[in-house]
């Protein structure tokens, strides 16, 4: 939930500490508002994760908690204002992801060590939907805090940490003994870095650059991209050669955790993917359209997106309960194929649809995420020996959270090359056509398709955002200024570009989903069997991974 609680309260943190985040330079301060948690999450899960297996999982957990406790009250006593507000903002936000990273990378191992194969879908299930169903009512959640005080969207946060950290001390043991070794520096050192840089270019990738609608020619981003993979291939060369490594690369040939961390990061871009372009459908289209004012649009698009989530709590722990007595592979292939429908079915629906039967489908899609993500999880968990639970947590998290992260960069260049192609001609001719000059017309066409997705994307009149910097709006009769910010003009204008962009990043969805399905099918036959226990020595850890690596 608070990985998302801040995506929807943005304008209010911005205007709270007095910044506007669409002005030229400042629109890295956004960015990194949205993508900051995210990028210390993917990176940083696999290797908490192993510290868990080395030092004792619940303990890393326990730890976890209360890093998030501090961070969260910190954020919520920003001191400072405009850009250094921002900056405390941002360095806060990566201090909670690092103890939220220590929280979801041994969540999974503690409940895969604490539950019998019979009830570990069970209990796997309602973990993974709680926390997926948490990431859409944290939209919901930050659009009714963010209206009283921007600070309650981190004050939600502190004293459920804080009674977490104290519950969580108290009450929960270990149930496996920690496994020494030693921490592979090397290995650490090139997946942080990798990944990081990786990502990172991935995010300034959307930004323009030059006279390009993205940045995905700029140099920078060329470099993060290549550097970022160059020491992704040499962590794993790292990881077959050092005698303790980071993530055994050999879990890898096992099927089922193989092709389910396949299935799961390819489902968390689609997932990314559908939560951001829905934010920008409702709030830049069909809610102005419907008589909502942009201000409310953010708040509004939480509550229109609740079948989403009620999908999710239904199908997770149903799915994740029969799977214990089935076997994963039904249900999580079954779940993908439906995700693929519901994405076609959005993608058959025009820019102005009846809600009913975009309630319907979102509900749908919900149902297929959930039918899909507990068995998934249990599938991944319960296929590798008990002393790699930790660090294959922390993996499966890293696909998760790397697929949201990517999922951005992905979706939002699509879109932008969708509307780049389309959007500045119609802009100018609307514009023009209702009494703005030429010359300021073709200016506010020329700007930036992603600074007009932002400006949707918090809740800000985008013509408004367009138009204010040269006073166009204050020479104008009243009229064609009313028609100008007005909740129809816009999303009329766009709706036509916009359905374009949409129909790409859809069609993008859907076969990724359909690839997600293959993969799961790909699984094999993998029911829970005995729980495995900690090997005495070296030589028995191999038996053990030989004997759940062999063919299915």
């Amino acid at each position: 939930m608070d990985a998302s609680i801040v995506i929807i309260s943005l304008p209010a943190i911005f205007r709270g500490i007095g910044l506007d985040p669409l002005a030229p330079g400042n629109i890295g301060y956004l960015l990194w508002m949205i993508l900051g948690y995210l990028l210390v999450s993917a990176v940083l899960v696999v290797v908490l994760g192993r510290l868990g297996d080395m030092f004792g999982r619940v303990k890393i957990y326990n730890l976890g908690f209360l890093i998030f406790a501090c961070a969260s009250v910190a954020l919520s006593l920003d001191p400072f204002r405009a850009g250094a507000g921002a900056l405390w903002l941002i360095l806060w936000r990566i201090v909670q992801a690092f103890g939220g990273s220590m929280l979801t990378a041994n969540s999974a191992a503690i409940l895969t060590d604490a539950f019998p194969a019979r009830q570990r879908g069970m209990a796997l299930g309602i973990n993974q939907i709680t926390a997926l169903a948490g990431q859409f009512l944290g939209l919901l959640a930050g659009g009714l805090l963010a209206v009283v005080d921007w600070r309650a969207v981190f004050w939600v946060s502190v004293p459920v940490s804080i009674t977490g950290t104290i519950w969580s001390y108290l009450s929960l043991r270990e149930t496996s003994t920690g496994r020494p070794g030693r921490i592979d520096w090397l290995g650490n050192l090139t997946f942080a870095a990798g990944a990081g840089i990786l990502l990172a270019g991935i995010t300034y990738g959307i930004q323009p650059y030059g006279g390009s609608a993205t940045g995905w020619g700029n140099p920078w981003v060329l470099t993060g991209l290549i550097g970022g993979l160059a020491l992704l291939l040499a962590f794993c060369v790292i990881e077959t050669r050092v005698a303790e490594p980071m993530f055994d690369l050999a879990l890898f040939r096992n099927r089922a955790f193989a092709a389910g961390n396949v299935a799961a990061l390819l489902t968390s871009i689609a997932r990314g993917g559908l939560q951001f372009m829905l934010i920008i459908w409702l709030q830049g289209i069909w809610l102005p359209l419907h008589g909502y004012d942009f201000e409310d649009t953010p708040l509004w698009a939480g509550i229109f997106m609740l079948p989403l989530t009620l999908g999710f709590l239904v199908a997770g722990p149903v799915s994740g309960y029969l799977s214990d007595r089935f076997g994963a592979r039904l249900f999580s292939t079954a779940g993908l194929l439906v995700v693929t429908v519901s994405f076609l079915g959005l993608l058959a629906l025009p820019v102005d649809f009846d809600y009913g039967l975009f309630a319907a489908l979102l509900l749908l899609n919900g149902i297929g995420q959930g039918m899909f993500s507990a068995p998934n999880t249990s599938s991944i968990m319960g296929s590798v020996p008990a002393e790699y639970r930790g660090v294959a947590s922390g993996m499966r998290s890293t696909f998760q959270n790397s697929g949201t992260a990517l999922s951005i960069g992905v979706f939002f260049s699509l879109m932008v090359s969708g509307l780049a192609t389309s959007l500045p001609a119609t802009l100018k001719s609307g514009l023009v056509a209702h009494g703005v000059p030429a010359a300021s017309a073709a200016h506010a066409a020329s700007l930036p398709p992603v600074s007009t997705l932002f400006a949707t994307f918090l809740g800000n009149n985008p013509v408004q955002h367009l138009l204010a910097s040269e006073g166009v709006l204050d020479h104008v009769t009243r009229a064609q200024r009313s028609v100008l910010t007005g909740h129809t003009f816009f999303p009329q204008l766009v709706s036509g570009p916009f359905h374009h962009g949409l129909g790409i990043v859809f069609g993008v969805a859907a076969g990724m989903a359909l690839v997600s399905a293959v993969a799961s099918a790909l699984r094999g036959s993998h029911r829970p069997g005995p729980d495995h226990r900690k090997p005495e020595d070296r030589t028995a850890a191999r038996t053990a991974r030989s004997r759940h690596n062999a063919p299915s």
